[in-house]
């Protein structure tokens, strides 16, 4: 009686480990890049923020004559300020109904005169810690968009 050998199909353990390894390391390099992706969302929505905030300063500054102080702050921007200088012509309901925060929970700062120029206007990015390089404020947010 003669034995009819027939091919056996199926991969074997070594065939399944390398397509496992495969689709891992593949796997990796997705999860990298949509990890450095939302990095840089924030990154780029916090710039906007920026540049809306500092567009409502300069409506403050027509409405009140000059932009609030350090010690006035942002909230100068939700209800009228009681520390002096007390702008004369400060609308009703405010600028703002509430202050925003940027992308990582922290509150924007606010720093008249500033440094940079007029006024700075700054989120302490990533890290929460002021004057590090991963700041981004009115001087340097053309560079986050």
């Amino acid at each position: 009686m003669r034995k009819i050998r027939t091919a056996q199909k199926g991969f074997t353990i070594l065939e399944v480990m390398i397509v496992i390894a495969i689709l891992g390391m593949m796997a990796s390099l997705v999860v990298g890049n949509l990890m450095d992706s939302a990095d840089e969302a924030k990154v780029q929505s916090t710039a906007i923020e920026i540049k809306n905030l500092e567009s409502i300063l300069d409506l403050y500054k027509l409405k009140a004559g000059q932009y609030p102080t350090t010690e006035q702050g942002l909230e100068a921007l939700v209800s009228a300020p009681e520390i002096e200088p007390v702008p004369r012509n400060y609308p009703q309901n405010g600028f703002l109904d509430e202050l925003p925060q940027d992308k990582w929970g922290n509150d924007y700062q606010l720093i008249n005169p500033g440094e940079m120029g007029k006024f700075d206007l700054f989120s302490v990015g990533p890290d929460g810690e002021a004057g590090t390089e991963d700041d981004i404020g009115n001087w340097n947010v053309k560079d986050f968009l």
